[in-house]
């Protein structure tokens, strides 16, 4: 995985959701603006503070989560 510098993870903010450099802007919030249909462009008008590279990173960040797997844990009987 490359490294991401603009997707941050606090408890104090957004209940620890991943979000974009500290703001309130979450990973999912502008995953589910492009899952929608809006462009990188409309996105960055409606969140004039956010850059074109956060929206790349949030798109990084969330293919890592999807291919990420998970173990399910298995009871072990005596």
């Amino acid at each position: 995985m490359q490294e991401l510098h603009r997707i941050s993870i606090d408890p104090e903010i957004m209940g620890g959701k991943p979000c974009i450099r500290g703001m309130r802007v979450t990973v999912g919030t502008i995953i589910g603006l492009l899952s929608a249909g809006h462009s990188e462009e409309r996105i960055l008008k409606a969140y004039p503070y956010l850059e074109l590279e956060d929206i790349r990173e949030a798109l990084a960040y969330a293919m890592w989560r999807v291919e990420e797997s998970e173990a399910p844990l298995t009871r072990r009987t005596a």
